[in-house]
């Protein structure tokens, strides 16, 4: 049998983090802060990362690569920016070790030191800029719409997996444009896809909106958000989009002839979703026997297990079950007929459980003398019967049935778990005591919202977009406010 999990009730950050490693997802290593994502894992991000891929290139954007190392001197050219990232920073100072002097080891080589050093990138506005200058010349060269895949390194000092690790893996999109309404138009046409792709392939509900100043990416002038809200109570934030003003564009002189042949800087976003959204993922669906995966992005969405004694039974088990798999492959539906010999069905049944597999599939030869299968569902734990020559199709109206009731579950949480609350007392109550987002009046200095995170660790998570103009007192300092923002603890 399958090792049982702490409970969420227990301890959820303990049954967070052991459900990572139990499910194969990923575990430490031995790089401190580090994490190896293994192959059952990967296949979770590389289905997100394939459905994202098709939504950018619908889209208008391209891929393209751009270096790991970014010269020191870079980072310093957009004030805000060196500052937002400084603490975070890893940097390469030598490029060669040789021999220690006693012949025990290794030492850096003091002769290899670097003219200057480079920062392994935490993210690439200023690599791509350096780049765009060369690109750009004229209205006839822009927009640019250009988007990578790769890994970033941010020197965390509390990691956790998936959630905050000093290398993960994410996207970056970095577009140029004309004016400054093309550019908030992109900003905000990529935070409302990755809302469509967290809420509709993912199932889970998001809230989109702005940061505050304080809370903004660095060096940008806007920063559009979409918040989650976990199990726990917490809100994590999924993915961001950056409208940067011409900040960069200043910083690295990039500048184009416009159609009246004057110069004129360059508009610019950044954008960007990481392996932070299997966290997401796992911290709203999950319960205390597994992964609650969604169907539509789960590296594998229906197993099959069969049940026999001898070697006539298994020929006609078989026989059904690979007839199944045939069908479910026909129609795209990823499927394995896990037929090993070396482990007890039970094993299975707790192992898949564990994974998050949507549908499983039960052939056994009693069963089958009824012509019947027996087919489970991972987010309800619900059994059913089916006929073999019907239980494709079943299937197929199961996954999207599935994929909906993972989704309304989760925004049925988030409902029960949003408060509007208009005192001092009320909101503190609240934050202390039960979690969730909480709706209040804010006077919009930076001041009362630092007193807010310093008496309560409660955040403004966001400004919702289309938020109604309410007049108001803010619940800290009574002074008038004109609508209210939402506040979470947060990962």
């Amino acid at each position: 049998m399958a090792e049982l999990l702490t409970t969420r009730k227990e301890n959820y950050s303990q049954w967070y983090n052991e459900l990572v490693i139990k499910a194969n997802l990923a575990e430490n290593s031995v790089v401190r802060g580090c994490m190896v994502i293994k192959p059952y894992g990967y296949a979770l991000w590389e289905n997100m990362r394939d459905v994202l891929d098709k939504m950018f290139k619908q889209t208008g954007h391209q891929n393209a690569y751009f270096p790991l190392f970014i010269p020191k001197s870079y980072l310093s050219r957009e004030a805000s920016h060196v500052e937002g990232f400084a603490k975070e920073c890893a940097v390469v100072t030598h490029y060669r070790l040789k021999q220690s002097p006693d012949n025990e080891g290794v030492i850096v080589d003091p002769d290899s030191k670097l003219e200057e050093e480079l920062i392994v990138r935490p993210t690439s506005e200023t690599i791509i800029w350096s780049t765009y200058k060369n690109w750009i010349q004229s209205y006839r060269d822009l927009p640019i719409l250009i988007n990578q895949w790769a890994n970033v390194v941010r020197w965390e000092m509390r990691t956790r997996l998936f959630l905050r690790t000093a290398e993960f893996l994410w996207q970056e999109g970095h577009t140029a444009h004309q004016t400054k309404e093309e550019a908030i138009e992109e900003t905000e046409k990529i935070i409302h896809l990755y809302a469509d792709f967290v809420e509709n392939y993912m199932a889970v509900p998001v809230m989109v909106g702005l940061k505050t100043a304080s809370e903004r990416f660095a060096g940008a002038v806007e920063t559009y958000c979409i918040e989650a809200l976990m199990q726990d109570g917490k809100s994590l934030q999924a993915g961001t989009s950056h409208f940067l003003g011409q900040n960069f564009a200043k910083a690295f002189d990039v500048q184009f002839l416009n159609k009246e042949n004057k110069l004129e800087y360059v508009w610019a976003t950044s954008w960007g979703v990481s392996t932070r959204l299997i966290g997401a993922l796992i911290m709203t669906h999950s319960d205390d026997k597994g992964l609650v995966l969604p169907p539509k992005i789960a590296p594998l969405q229906v197993v099959i297990i069969p049940i026999y004694r001898n070697e006539e039974q298994e020929a006609k088990v078989s026989e059904v079950a690979n007839a199944i798999v045939k069908e479910l492959q026909q129609k795209n539906i990823s499927v394995k007929y896990d037929n090993r010999d070396e482990y007890r069905s039970g094993w299975k049944f707790n192992e898949y459980e564990m994974q998050g597999v949507p549908v499983r599939i039960t052939v056994g030869a009693r069963d089958l003398e009824k012509n019947q299968v027996e087919v489970f569902r991972r987010d309800t734990m619900d059994k059913k019967l089916a006929t073999p020559d019907v239980v494709v199709d079943e299937i197929v109206d199961l996954l999207e049935d599935i994929q909906q009731n993972i989704f309304n579950k989760a925004l049925a949480f988030r409902e029960k778990n949003t408060c509007v609350v208009d005192t001092w007392e009320e909101f503190k109550d609240v934050i202390e005591n039960k979690g969730g987002f909480v709706s209040a009046h804010w006077d919009g200095t930076a001041e009362t919202e630092e007193a807010i995170k310093e008496a309560t660790k409660a955040t403004i998570r966001c400004i919702p977009l289309n938020n109604p103009q309410e007049e108001g007192k803010c619940i800290f300092s009574g002074k008038p406010s004109k609508e209210r923002v939402l506040f979470a603890k947060s990962y």
